[in-house]
């Protein structure tokens, strides 16, 4: 099969498309015909060695959707031939920039069959994120205020139609080119993150948020105390550079904020989340946005793009 690998860390010109063994699966594991595969900055931290794989030569790649190629010994949940798509690959395990790839079955569920594979593979990562810290985290209730940092982005834009669907009043920072497309998505309140008074603006579009989902943790914690209201509970999924911390704890400990880091590949059962994730995408409730396709031999030119920050949604790699 072919296959993007890395053999070194660095820059992304160490990707290279080989031709690799089609992997076996082993017990409780199936093996997919990969029709898509998510592109998320996740991925280049591991390129680049600031995650540590297991082992080189390393796929790169996290999410995937296609269908079922063959099973492994103990597995009842799967047959060949059955639409499926997950994530959690790439860190602990090969992962899915590749013709196939193998994943335990609890990283898995079936993909409806009206929904593409590209969808499916745009949804998995950034929607486990998003129901991780929306729900299971901040446990956001209808008729609270959510505030989605960076609504434009992967998590972003699968989070503000989350909040949305548990009735929530969504208010979402973006480039002002974005928003007629976040409102269409279920935010009520898109505010230019380049603003110099953003604070007062997201207080006046929505009132003091009480969840707020923050991807620059190095930027925005001073800001997230500011805004938020008494109580808000905060959850972290992000950060642009290594150190976060309060200029002004003292604003924090006023509104008692709570603060919950996170990371995705923690959460304890992806396949159930994935699972209630699919049902939002069969009834149209989740549509995520794919901004651009890529080739495995475009694979590093993929990489270097997720990191600008200059696109809706997400980009895929199709194989």
């Amino acid at each position: 099969m072919r296959a993007v690998r890395y053999h070194e860390h660095g820059g992304p010109g160490v990707l290279t498309v080989e031709d690799a063994e089609r992997p076996d699966p082993g017990r409780g594991e199936v093996r997919v015909e990969v029709r898509a595969a998510g592109v998320n900055p996740v991925d280049t931290y591991f390129r680049e060695g600031s995650y540590e794989p297991p082992e080189l030569p390393m796929v790169p790649g996290s999410d995937l959707a296609g269908v079922v190629d063959a099973v492994g010994e103990d597995v009842d949940e799967f047959a060949e031939g059955d639409r499926v798509f997950g994530t959690g690959l790439g860190n602990d395990r090969q992962g899915t920039y590749a013709e196939y790839a193998v994943a335990p079955t609890d990283r898995l569920a079936r993909l409806p069959e009206n929904v593409d594979f590209e969808e499916g593979a745009a949804a998995a990562l950034v929607g486990v994120t998003a129901w991780r810290a929306l729900v299971d985290h901040a446990g956001l209730e209808p008729a609270e205020t959510c505030l989605v940092h960076g609504g434009s982005g992967g998590v972003g834009h699968v989070a503000v139609q989350l909040a949305d669907a548990a009735g929530a009043r969504v208010v979402t920072t973006a480039a002002a080119e974005y928003h007629d497309r976040l409102e269409e998505l279920g935010a009520d309140s898109p505010v230019d993150y380049g603003r110099e008074d953003l604070a007062d603006a997201v207080v006046e579009a929505a009132g003091r948020p009480d969840v707020i989902l923050d991807h620059r943790l190095d930027d925005y914690l001073d800001f997230d105390a500011e805004v938020g209201t008494q109580g808000v509970r905060v959850v972290g999924i992000g950060n642009t550079q290594p150190e976060a911390g309060f200029d002004n704890v003292a604003a924090a400990r006023a509104q008692e904020m709570t603060l919950q880091l996170m990371s995705m590949y923690n959460t304890p059962d992806m396949s159930a989340v994935l699972g209630k994730l699919a049902r939002l995408l069969e009834s149209g409730d989740l549509r995520p946005h794919v901004s651009k396709r890529y080739d495995l031999d475009e694979a590093a030119e993929a990489q270097k793009s997720v990191l600008q920050n200059s696109f809706f949604g997400k980009l895929v790699v199709t194989p």
